[in-house]
């Protein structure tokens, strides 16, 4: 009896353990920062088979110019992994939607039988008759009314060169005030005739783009439901 209480009692930790919102290492301390450079592992699709790769001009051996650089004497632009490119995100983005659909079937289906037989002294009948009604009805309405603005500014690292010279680029940024954490995701890919003279490019210029500014601590865990509240919404059938 006293190990199978045991069982149980372990059972029920382990399950409190990992519903709990917030990790047992974090209980009365901030969150954690992730490690330097934990950003740049970016996880993207094959690339097409098609794309091209980049024209190089051929150079002399006493020619002032080279690939890397547009200027005469130096061009701050990222080119090579490695190198730090900024990146400004100014998104300040409206959607409003209004969808309204009704939707009514009727039908009605009839079956009649009437079966004799036997002479005219002594017949027996049947009959029948089958009446099948059926109706459906079906209204929905959705309306979203969404504002956004976001104004931020972040270093990417080039984490790889394409074959056709565009620039994969990745970066990250924590900042962590008092038991919050706000985190800053960025990725995509960026065409060096974009980059600016500065070392900066616009959000709205990077190819399939990933931003993401969220993050962990005491207030997001309040905001979100309790794990068992979550694990109901999802098998709930009603």
């Amino acid at each position: 009896m006293k190990t199978t209480l045991c069982g149980t009692f372990a059972v029920l930790l382990a399950l409190f353990s990992g519903g709990c919102a917030v990790k047992v290492d974090e209980i009365g301390r901030e969150p954690n920062m992730t490690p330097v450079g934990y950003g740049l592992n970016v996880q993207r699709e094959p690339l097409p088979t098609t794309a091209y790769a980049a024209y190089k001009r051929p150079g002399s051996y006493h020619s002032l110019w080279s690939d890397r650089t547009r200027d005469l004497f130096a061009d701050p632009r990222a080119r090579q992994v490695g190198d730090v490119i900024t990146v400004t995100i100014l998104m300040d983005d409206k959607a409003q939607f209004d969808n309204e659909s009704d939707r009514s079937r009727n039908s009605n289906v009839n079956f009649g039988l009437d079966l004799g037989y036997g002479n005219s002294t002594t017949s027996d009948s049947i009959f029948g008759n089958l009446a099948i009604n059926s109706r459906s009805n079906t209204k929905g309405k959705g309306q979203i009314d969404r504002s956004e603005k976001l104004r931020l500014t972040v270093a990417a690292v080039v984490t790889e060169v394409l074959p056709n010279g565009n620039l994969l680029i990745s970066g990250s940024q924590e900042v962590r005030v008092n038991y919050e954490l706000r985190v800053l995701n960025i990725a995509g890919i960026v065409r060096p005739s974009d980059i600016s003279r500065h070392n900066t490019i616009a959000y709205d210029k990077i190819a399939e783009a990933r931003v993401s500014y969220g993050g962990r601590g005491r207030s997001m865990e309040v905001q979100q439901p309790a794990l068992g509240q979550q694990i109901y919404d999802l098998i709930v059938p009603f």
